[in-house]
C-alpha cells in the first residue's frame, strides 16, 4: 500500500479549494482539515527590476514579487516560500554586489529555503560563502558534498519545517558541475548521483514522519531519451517525493505535470520559467481520506499585483 497517492487538478488562482474524493492515502488526525500553500521561484538570475522592454516588458521585479507574496500571506496561515537556485548572475546587480542584494531582498520576503544552482558558483566558493551571510534562510543541497571546502557548514541536505502542525521535509539536488562550471569555481566540491541521494532522502524524511516531501531540483525538467538526471527521471525512478519544484532549464509550465511511475506513485512537477516573471503556487489540503493537491496556474508578477 502506498503511503501517499495524489490527484492533481489545475485551476485558476481564484478558484476555491477542492479536495478530490479519489484520494486513497490516510493522514494523521491532528492535521486533518489543514492546508499548506507552497509558493516557489527558480532561476531569478539577479533580476531585481522588472523588464523594461521586449516580450517580458513590465513583468518581474523584486518589489512586485514581494507584493504578490504578501497578498498570499494575508489569506493563508500555513505557507512555505521556496527557491530552486540560480538566484545569481544575469544583471549588473550581481556584478556590483556579488549576490548580497538578492539575498537581502529574499530575506525580507521571508523565504524559507533555497538550493544551490550552478550559477551560485560564479564568484567561486569564497564568493558564495560571502553572499550566504545575507540569507536568513538555509541553503539545502543533498548531493553536493562541501565537507572539504570553505562552504562546509553553510549548506545542509534537508530541513523539516513545521507549518501549523504539518511536517514538511524539503531537500535539494544540484546538477553535475563538471563541464558546466569552471572547476576553479567549485574546487573540491564532490558531486553525488542525485537519483541515489534522493532515495536516501525519502527514506530518512519518511522515517522522521514527514507529512509531505518536497525536492528542490536544480537538475532541469527533461532531457528526452538522455540518461542525464532530470525532474522527470527523478520522479520516474524515486517514489515518495510528493512535489518536485524544478529549475535550471527555465521551463515555463502552464500547469504542473502529474507523473505516475512504475510503482504507481504520483509526483507533482512544477517549474515557473526564469527571472522572477512568475510565482508558482501549489496548495495541499489534508483530510481524513488523505491529501489533495490543487495546482494553480503560475501567478504573473507585474506591477499591478
Amino acid at each position: 500500500m502506498k503511503r501517499r497517492e495524489f490527484l492533481i487538478r489545475s485551476v485558476a488562482a481564484s478558484a476555491s479549494l477542492a479536495v478530490s474524493p479519489l484520494i486513497l492515502s490516510s493522514c494523521k488526525s491532528d492535521i486533518s482539515g489543514k492546508k499548506l500553500t507552497i509558493l516557489h521561484t527558480n532561476d531569478m538570475h539577479s533580476h531585481i527590476d522588472p523588464f523594461e522592454e521586449g516580450r517580458y516588458k513590465g513583468l518581474g521585479g523584486m518589489s512586485a514579487r514581494a507584493s504578490a507574496i504578501k497578498k498570499v500571506r494575508s489569506t493563508e496561515d500555513n505557507l512555505l516560500l521556496l527557491d530552486v537556485g540560480d538566484v545569481f548572475q544575469g544583471t549588473p546587480y550581481f556584478n556590483m554586489f556579488g549576490g548580497e542584494l538578492e539575498l537581502k531582498l529574499m530575506s525580507e520576503m521571508r523565504y524559507d529555503a533555497t538550493t544551490v544552482g550552478n550559477h551560485e558558483f560564479d564568484n567561486g566558493l569564497d564568493g558564495l560563502k560571502y553572499a550566504m551571510q545575507f540569507a536568513n534562510f538555509p541553503y539545502l543541497s543533498a548531493n553536493y558534498d562541501f565537507s572539504k571546502n570553505t562552504i562546509a557548514g553553510n549548506v545542509q541536505p534537508y530541513k523539516i519545517f513545521n507549518k501549523g502542525g504539518i511536517r514538511v521535509g524539503v531537500f535539494g539536488l544540484g546538477i553535475e558541475l563538471e563541464g558546466l562550471v569552471n572547476s576553479s569555481m567549485y574546487g573540491n566540491t564532490i558531486y553525488r548521483d542525485p537519483i541515489a541521494i534522493a532515495k536516501e532522502m525519502v527514506q530518512e524524511l519518511s522515517a522522521k514522519k514527514c507529512d509531505l516531501i518536497i525536492c528542490l531540483s536544480h537538475l532541469g525538467y527533461d532531457y528526452g531519451e538522455s540518461e542525464t538526471p532530470s525532474d522527470k527521471r527523478l520522479a520516474q525512478e524515486v517514489s515518495e517525493i510528493d512535489v518536485i519544484l524544478g529549475g535550471h532549464t527555465h521551463t515555463f509550465m502552464e500547469e504542473p505535470l502529474l507523473l505516475t511511475n512504475s510503482e504507481g506513485f504520483i509526483t507533482t512537477i512544477n517549474q515557473v520559467g526564469w527571472a522572477g516573471i512568475n510565482l508558482g503556487r501549489i496548495d495541499v489540503a489534508f483530510t481524513q481520506k488523505g491529501k489533495g493537491v490543487i495546482a494553480f496556474k503560475p501567478v504573473p508578477v507585474t506591477n499591478e499585483v
